[in-house]
């Protein structure tokens, strides 16, 4: 037999034992359950030509409502200090969702300063059917970090990267999706003067080994994205 003074330490120090168990099984799961994973990226989203630094915190994206690409106005479409950019370089996430900020949390697992791609559209998984995301790089004119291994680094450092969420080896982005992706390609190439050509998917970038955007997203791009554009141009 235990002292009652005894006895009672032993039950307070059961229930201390019992309390921080339950405290470490919460932090574990995440909460009363855990979140559902949105994916990894896929390999080829990989850019060893990056320098690996850790930010200490992450973006914040400005958001556009879907239909509503001329909110980026002049100062978002050719903001000060803007980089003589010379290519549209077009992606798809390989994921069944995800957003700007989700990329960017896994980007920076990987080592990166932040966000790899200047633009995300949105599918309606992690973010509004057609929602156009402006990422950091593209605020602060940066190089871009989604199109490595091209000769002098090329594809990155004048190359605009806008990834679509979704996998397009099959089928095409949302109808919001790609009329986001025609108004923001044709503004920026417009303002740029980047050639209906230079309007690339990631995998005809030279030096390229991956099938991204897939190739239902890749046949749309080489006609009638291009068109669109060509056609913007001799409407001006």
């Amino acid at each position: 037999m235990l002292p009652n003074g005894a006895a009672g330490l032993l039950s307070i120090a059961s229930r201390s034992r019992i309390v921080l168990a339950a405290v470490v099984c919460l932090a574990v799961l995440g909460g009363c359950a855990p979140s559902r994973p949105m994916g990894r990226l896929p390999t080829h989203e990989l850019d060893l030509s990056v320098p690996p630094r850790l930010a200490p915190r992450p973006a914040v994206y400005a958001t556009l409502a879907p239909g509503r690409t001329e909110l980026l106005g002049e100062d978002y479409l050719k903001p000060r200090g803007a980089r003589q950019w010379r290519y549209i370089v077009i992606h798809h996430s390989a994921t069944d969702g995800g957003s700007a900020g989700a990329f960017d949390t896994q980007h920076r697992q990987r080592g990166w300063d932040e966000l790899g791609y200047h633009f995300v559209i949105d599918n309606g998984n992690g973010g509004p059917d057609g929602n156009i995301e402006v990422g950091g790089r593209w605020r602060s004119q940066k190089w871009g970090a989604h199109c490595g291994g091209t000769p002098n680094n090329e594809y990155n450092n004048y190359g605009i990267g806008i990834c679509l969420v979704g996998d397009f080896s099959t089928s095409l982005p949302s109808q919001a999706q790609l009329a986001a992706l025609r108004r923001l390609v044709t503004a920026l190439a417009l303002t740029y003067g980047i050639s209906p050509e230079n309007i690339i998917g990631h995998c005809d970038a030279p030096n390229a080994s991956t099938e991204c955007p897939g190739s239902a997203l890749q046949d749309y791009l080489r006609g009638t994205l291009r068109r669109a554009v060509a056609n913007a141009y001799a409407s001006r």
